[in-house]
C-alpha cells in the first residue's frame, strides 16, 4: 500500500494560515508599540518627534517579564506636635504687695467704722479707737449692714490677694478657663484673688529614668538608663498645652530610644557622643511644642536585655579571645622576623631555605610557649 504525501508550496498556502501564523505571539503577555514605516528609513529628523510608549508597561505575575524601574518615594517628614499658636506665655498684671496691704487696712478700718455706726462695736473697743460709744444706739439699719459688708469684702479682697513670689517658681493665672498671664516676679505681690493660680517649677531640673527598652544599630535589644537635663521655658504651654508635662517628657524619651539606636556596652566615646547628640535633638524637637527646653539626654548605663544578655556575653568573650589571639600571633611573628633578620644581617649564621624554615619553626614554637607561660 503506497501513501502519497503532497507538499504545498508556501506561495500556494492560503492567506488565512499565514495571517494566523503572523498574529500568533511567542510571549502571550508582550506589549509592543506601533512605529510608522516612513520613519524607519529617514535620516533627517522630522518636524515633530513622535512620542513612543515603552514596550513593557509593567510586570505581570508568572510571565517572567522584568519589572519597570521606579524611583523610591521620598520619605515624608515626621509630623511635629503642635499646640494653639495663641497660647504663648505673657506677663500677668500684678501689683506690689504694699498695695494689697493698704487696701486690706482700709477695709479693716471701714469695718470698724461701720460697726461703730451700727452700734455693735463694744464700748471698750470704741474707746480704744477714740470713738464715742453712744453712736448708733437706735440699732443697725440696712445702710449700716451694707457698709459693714462692703468694708469686709474690701478687707478680704486686699489681704486675700497677697502672695509671695519665689525664685525659680512661677504662677500661671487663669479666669474661667482662660489664660490670663504668668507671674515670674519675686517678693510680696498682690494678685487678683479671683484668678486661679497654678504653681510651675521653672528651675533647671534633671531626671534619671528607669531602665528603658532600646536597640543598637544591629537591632539587638538593650536596656538604657538616661539622664535628662531640662526646664520649663513656656509656662503657658507646659501647663495648658498638655495634661502633664513631666509625664509627656518621659514618654518622649522612651519613644526616642526606640527610634534612635543606642551604642552597645563597650562602645567608644565618639559613638556614645553621637548617640547622645541624636537623642538630645530628637527629644528637644518633640518637647519644644509644649514649652519644654531639653539641654541633654545622656545614656548613663547601657546593658543588654535579659533575654539576650547571656548570648551577647558569650559572643563578647569570644571576640575578646579572638582579638587576643590575633595580637599574640602578630607579636610572635614580628619577634621571629626580627630575630631571623638580625642573625642573617650581622652574618652570624648562613642559612639556606630549609634551614631558615626550621629556624623560623623553632623560634615560633619557643616564643609561643614563652608567652603561654607568661600569660598563665
Amino acid at each position: 500500500m503506497t501513501t502519497t504525501t503532497s507538499h504545498t508550496p508556501e506561495s500556494e498556502q492560503p492567506a488565512d494560515s499565514g495571517t494566523a501564523a503572523r498574529t500568533a505571539r511567542l510571549i502571550h503577555t508582550e506589549a509592543t508599540t506601533k512605529i510608522p514605516v516612513h520613519l524607519l528609513f529617514r535620516d533627517d529628523p522630522g518636524p515633530a518627534p513622535v512620542q513612543l510608549r515603552p514596550a513593557v508597561v509593567g510586570r505581570r505575575r508568572g510571565t517572567g517579564e522584568q519589572p519597570r524601574l521606579r524611583r523610591p518615594a521620598a520619605e515624608r517628614p515626621r509630623p511635629v506636635p503642635r499646640v494653639d499658636p495663641d497660647l504663648v506665655e505673657r506677663p500677668a498684671r500684678v501689683l506690689p504687695g504694699v498695695a494689697g496691704v493698704l487696701v486690706g487696712l482700709c477695709g479693716a478700718a471701714g469695718c470698724a467704722a461701720a460697726s461703730w455706726w451700727a452700734g455693735v462695736l463694744p464700748p471698750f473697743a470704741a474707746g480704744a479707737l477714740g470713738l464715742p460709744a453712744h453712736a448708733g444706739a437706735a440699732g443697725p439699719g440696712p445702710a449700716q449692714w451694707a457698709a459693714c459688708a462692703g468694708a469686709g469684702a474690701l478687707t478680704l479682697f486686699g489681704f486675700g490677694g497677697l502672695a509671695r513670689g519665689r525664685t525659680g517658681r512661677a504662677w500661671v493665672l487663669g479666669l474661667f478657663g482662660r489664660y490670663r498671664g504668668t507671674v515670674r516676679r519675686t517678693g510680696l505681690l498682690w494678685v487678683n484673688p479671683l484668678l486661679l493660680r497654678r504653681r510651675v517649677d521653672v528651675r533647671l531640673r534633671h531626671w534619671r529614668s528607669e531602665p528603658v527598652p532600646g536597640a543598637d544599630r544591629n537591632g539587638v535589644a538593650l536596656r538604657a538608663v538616661v539622664l535628662v537635663v531640662w526646664r520649663v521655658r513656656d509656662t503657658a504651654r507646659a501647663t495648658l498645652g498638655v495634661e502633664d508635662h513631666e509625664r509627656y517628657l518621659r514618654e518622649c524619651v522612651e519613644a526616642a530610644l526606640l527610634r534612635v539606636p543606642v551604642e552597645a556596652p563597650g562602645a567608644g566615646g565618639a559613638a556614645m557622643d553621637a548617640a547622645q547628640e541624636a537623642l538630645t535633638r530628637q527629644v528637644a524637637a518633640d518637647t519644644a511644642a509644649v514649652g519644654i527646653e531639653v539641654f541633654a539626654v545622656q545614656p548613663v548605663r547601657v546593658e543588654y536585655a535579659p533575654e539576650v544578655a547571656a548570648a551577647m556575653h558569650r559572643r563578647r568573650i569570644t571576640d575578646l579571645d579572638a582579638r587576643h589571639r590575633a595580637s599574640v600571633l602578630t607579636s610572635v611573628v614580628d619577634s621571629v622576623e626580627d630575630t631571623v633578620t638580625r642573625l642573617t644581617t650581622r652574618g652570624l649564621v648562613e642559612l639556606d631555605d630549609y634551614e631558615r624554615t626550621l629556624l623560623v619553626k623553632d623560634l615560633t614554637v619557643a616564643f609561643c610557649a614563652g608567652r603561654g607561660e607568661t600569660g598563665a
